[in-house]
C-alpha cells in the first residue's frame, strides 16, 4: 500500500498541483473577497486535470497489472485527493490568518476567514468528495459526469451558505460581526466540519469499493 501511495504521489500527480495550494491560497490576501473560491479552485482545476491525466496515461490499466488489490487502488487515490485538499485548506488558513491581521478593521460582505468558515469549507469539500468519488468509481475511468455533478453541488453549498450569511442576521453577526471573535463557537464549527469531512470520505470510500469491484479492468 505504501509503494502504491508513493506511485500516486510521484507519478499520478503533476508537481504543479503541489504548488497550487500556495498560489490559490494567496487569494486569501484579497480584502473581503469571496473566500469559498479558494477551495473551489481545487475542484475547478486540480481534480479535473489530475483525473484527465490518469485517463490519458491509462493509469487504470497500468495499476491493474500491479500486484495490488482493488481496495488498495481506491484507498491510494482517495488518500491523494484528501492529502491535496488538506494542503489547500491548511495553506489557505495561514494566508487567511495573515489577511485578518493585515486588515483588522475591514467590513466583510462575504464570510470572514474565521475558524468557523474553514469548518464550512470542510463540509463543502466533504460534499464534493462524496459525489465525485461515488460517481467516478462506477467506471474508475470516466471523470466528466462526476466532476460536473460534484462541482455543482459544491457551488450550491457555497452559494447557499453565503446567501444565508447575508440574509440571516444571526449568521451574519456570527461570521462577520461581533460573533466572529467567539473562538469557542468557531472552533466547534471547525471540529464539526472536520468530522463531517472524515465521515463523508469514509462513506465515499466504501461506496467506491463496492462499485469498483464490479468494474472489469
Amino acid at each position: 500500500m505504501y509503494k502504491l501511495l508513493m506511485k500516486e504521489l510521484k507519478l499520478g500527480v503533476n508537481p504543479f498541483f503541489y504548488a497550487m495550494p500556495f498560489l490559490t491560497g494567496a487569494l486569501m490576501l484579497i480584502p473581503a473577497w469571496l473566500y469559498f473560491l479558494v477551495c473551489l479552485y481545487f475542484c475547478f482545476i486540480t481534480i479535473p486535470n489530475m483525473f484527465a491525466g490518469y485517463k490519458t496515461q491509462n493509469d487504470l490499466i497500468f495499476t491493474g497489472i500491479l500486484p495490488v488489490t482493488k481496495k488498495d487502488m481506491v484507498k491510494a487515490k482517495i488518500a491523494v485527493v484528501v492529502f491535496l485538499e488538506l494542503m489547500h485548506i491548511g495553506i489557505a488558513m495561514i494566508y487567511g490568518a495573515i489577511s485578518v491581521h493585515l486588515y483588522p478593521n475591514l467590513t466583510y460582505y462575504f464570510f470572514k476567514p474565521t475558524f468557523g468558515f474553514w469548518g464550512l469549507s470542510f463540509v463543502m469539500l466533504a460534499i464534493f468528495n462524496l459525489i465525485f468519488i461515488s460517481i467516478y468509481y462506477k467506471t474508475a475511468y470516466k471523470y466528466g459526469a462526476a466532476t460536473v455533478a460534484s462541482i455543482t453541488a459544491a457551488i450550491l453549498f457555497a452559494g447557499s451558505a453565503e446567501w444565508i450569511g447575508i440574509q440571516n442576521s444571526y449568521v451574519f453577526n456570527l461570521f462577520k460581526g461581533d460573533g466572529a471573535d467567539n473562538l469557542a463557537i468557531h472552533l466547534a464549527i471547525l471540529a464539526a466540519g472536520i468530522a463531517i469531512f472524515a465521515l463523508f470520505v469514509i462513506f465515499a470510500y466504501h461506496i467506491a469499493i463496492k462499485r469498483f469491484e464490479k468494474v472489469e479492468i
